[in-house]
């Protein structure tokens, strides 16, 4: 079975060389000379210092939860480390190259037209894709042969939680601070600039636009590679610790196939997304959404091919088969997310132009029917999500109970198999909204406009559809995590496998008030990041509105804003602010378990991940959803930009700038992060808690 671990190894490896190779090819192209360069540089310095100060942060407190970790296991607290650094490293690189990308995209597409910067834009998506999918698989791989792991060591398997914990600290940072950053950004130089003074987007002459430019890179680009790095490695170790602990007590030493088959999954992951990333092209005149969306279709195709014959090769053909449908499954419901958020958000699509219609009448029907949009887009997700875990638990199901759980989390890998590409799709949107931005402040000519602005729409609707596959997939992977948490709970407390799912029945008072305070979690962590972005935006258009009072020839072009002051006032505040979201998504669970206990603790995180699918669907839809209605009136439509239509429509894009890249995405963070902490302190919490304290169990 070490077969398994060294093709995941050698699979990781490759991944990493061949997105090293893209970054080398990025960095040989012409990044072309005078105003551009400067723009580019400006974006670099803003997003690099971002970055150094919010990763010291995170340094800071993985250093100390290390050495908690300590405690209980040396190995477990090593994972951890790896798993904080290569979420920084995957984001980092991620970062570095979209902000060279960027100025490449744009020269590109003034020099050689739109094929040329589409293959720019689209490797250097792919850079963090393969880097993501790359270290995530290579480092569980090398941990796993470091630390002995065969059929009579599951316990390195339970080890492997402390790698998933140490990215999901990291994500909850650059999601939450990433997120509060950007739409900090986005609204004050929206606010100040379109409806205050009446400048398009991306205009020089706003002091804040620097700082939104670098926002797209340190929230879409390094938050969202650390968002889905985090539901990756989740996956595949959530449903490797339910392979150690309650399959292993019905298999034997069959386990290890078990808990082994998800690694060959993520290796078929790997390999679809490197062929796929070979035959992507758009052709001049023709439209780059088009080969993007068709990227996650190859890949889903290839990766049914691959499964199949490994599915079989560890099982055998008569449950490689059920296994294989699992996994189909997954691809299936990832896919019917990301359809469904693409109708409800696409400009093209009846929702957002019938909310640009309704912008004419102001912009209380924009929000009311961007609302009504926003709540209906939820509908087919959450049943395809549900649908999707009644299925893979029913493949499996024959086999005995357990194994039904086993196919819900391997849904979920299923599901993140596709994470290559479409973090690679979600990366090219940051670094075509940079380049377009970029030619419109350097004053590029009209047609260098066109092309960057239709790169960037495309961005759009692949930013649109990435979000709501970051909300399902953590959804999926938290539920994996619960199933591997109550296997870790019955394991440790002595009890029956085949029984132990029936004491999660809300009918037990402890489950039952468990699931109520879980219940408002979500919407605690939304205010804390909702009021975090309005404080940081409140003073940054304190700060635009100085600029442009003192310094009246900056709308003339006779002076220069300060970009670097706007940048630094949102670094600040992002930073500050981001503690308070980030202790409630770590210490809430230790709390819950150590007052309720281990099945109350099970019911918070039942209803905390139900309650943050359906919110975190939501904002990340209604908030796209008013985005593109703003955009679809930018291009002429309902009287243009300028009218009192594009004013509503700003007003609305501007409320739902925190939730769709704030708040929302933050919701991903946390109900995978409250599930993680449950996993890892569960044998703390069935042994010490309050009511088993005071003689209550």
């Amino acid at each position: 079975m070490f077969d398994v671990v060294i093709m995941a190894l050698l699979c990781g490896v490759v991944a990493v060389i061949y997105a090293l190779t893209l970054a080398y090819l990025i960095m040989k192209e012409p990044e072309g000379k005078g105003r551009i360069v400067d723009i580019a540089n400006f974006i670099k310095e803003g997003a690099r210092a971002y970055l150094k100060r919010q990763y010291s942060i995170i340094l800071i407190i993985a250093i100390i939860i290390a050495v908690l970790l300590s405690i209980f296991s040396v190995r477990m607290s090593l994972s951890y480390i790896l798993g904080a650094l290569s979420s920084v490293l995957a984001g980092y690189v991620g970062m570095w190259i979209a902000v060279n990308s960027n100025v490449r995209t744009t020269y590109a597409a003034k020099e050689h037209g739109l094929s040329k910067a589409f293959k720019i834009a689209f490797r250097g998506g792919m850079v963090t894709g393969l880097m993501v999918v790359g270290v995530g698989t290579a480092l569980i791989a090398v941990q796993y042969l470091l630390y002995g792991g065969g059929p009579n060591t599951p316990d390195v398997i339970r080890d492997l939680i402390g790698y998933s914990f140490g990215a999901s600290t990291v994500a909850l940072f650059a999601r939450a601070g990433g997120g509060i950053y950007t739409k900090a950004a986005d609204i004050g130089a929206d606010l100040v600039g379109k409806v205050e003074t009446g400048i398009p987007e991306d205009d020089p002459r706003n002091p804040g636009v620097i700082a939104d430019n670098v926002g797209d890179n340190v929230g879409d680009v390094a938050g969202m590679g650390a968002d889905l790095f985090e539901s990756y490695v989740g996956a595949i170790i959530s449903s490797m610790v339910i392979a150690a602990s309650a399959i292993r007590v019905l298999a034997g030493g069959e386990w290890i196939r078990w808990a082994l088959l998800p690694l060959a999954i993520a290796s078929a992951g790997i390999i679809a997304s490197i062929i796929t990333s070979l035959v992507v092209r758009v052709r001049e005149g023709g439209d780059p959404s088009k080969p993007l969306t068709l990227a996650s279709i190859i890949s889903a195709v290839i990766i049914s091919i691959l499964t199949y014959p490994l599915s079989t090769w560890l099982l055998g053909p008569g449950i490689g088969i059920r296994v294989f449908l699992v996994v189909i499954v997954g691809l299936a419901a990832g896919i019917t997310i990301g359809l469904t958020s693409d109708y409800f958000t696409n400009k093209n699509k009846k929702p957002v132009r019938r909310v640009a219609e309704m912008s004419q009448m102001g912009a209380a029907l924009t929000i009311l029917s961007g609302l009504s949009y926003g709540f209906l887009s939820v509908v087919i997700p959450a049943v395809g999500i549900a649908v999707a875990e009644l299925l893979a638990y029913y493949l499996l199901s024959p086999l005995g109970f357990w194994y039904g759980i086993y196919g819900v989390a391997l849904a979920a890998v299923g599901m993140l198999s596709l994470t290559g590409v479409v973090v690679s799709a979600d990366a090219y949107g940051p670094i075509t909204d940079n380049a377009a931005g970029i030619a419109e402040q350097a004053g590029l000519g009209e047609n260098v406009r066109s092309l960057t602005d239709k790169l960037d729409a495309a961005g759009n609707t692949m930013k649109s559809i990435s979000k709501g596959f970051a909300i399902g997939s953590a959804a999926l992977t938290a539920l994996a995590f619960l199933a591997a948490y109550t296997s870790s709970v019955s394991q440790i407390a002595g009890l029956d496998f085949s029984m132990s799912m029936m004491l999660l029945s809300i009918l037990d008072i402890k489950v039952l008030v468990g699931m109520l305070v879980g219940i408002v979690l979500p919407a605690a962590f939304i205010s804390l990041v909702i009021m975090s972005v309005s404080d940081a935006a409140f003073v940054l258009i304190a700060e635009i509105r100085r600029q442009l009072r003192e310094k009246p020839g900056i709308l003339e072009f006779k002076e220069k804003p300060d970009y670097g002051r706007a940048v630094a006032i949102v670094t600040s505040y992002a930073l500050k602010r981001l503690i308070a979201p980030g202790l409630l998504a770590i210490i809430s669970p230790i709390v819950i378990g150590f007052v309720l206990g281990p099945y109350g603790l099970a019911g918070a995180l039942l209803a905390a991940i139900i309650t943050g699918l359906l919110l975190g669907l939501f904002q990340g839809n209604v908030g796209n959803t008013w985005d593109n209605a703003k955009k679809f009136i930018e291009e002429g439509h309902f009287g243009g930009k300028g009218s009192e239509t594009h004013k509503a429509a700003v007003i609305g894009d501007t409320v739902g700038d925190p939730l769709k890249d704030a708040a929302g995405p933050s919701l991903n963070i946390l109900i995978k992060l409250m599930s993680v902490v449950s996993l890892v302190f569960s044998p703390v919490i069935v042994s010490v808690n309050l009511l088993r304290i005071l003689g209550m169990v």
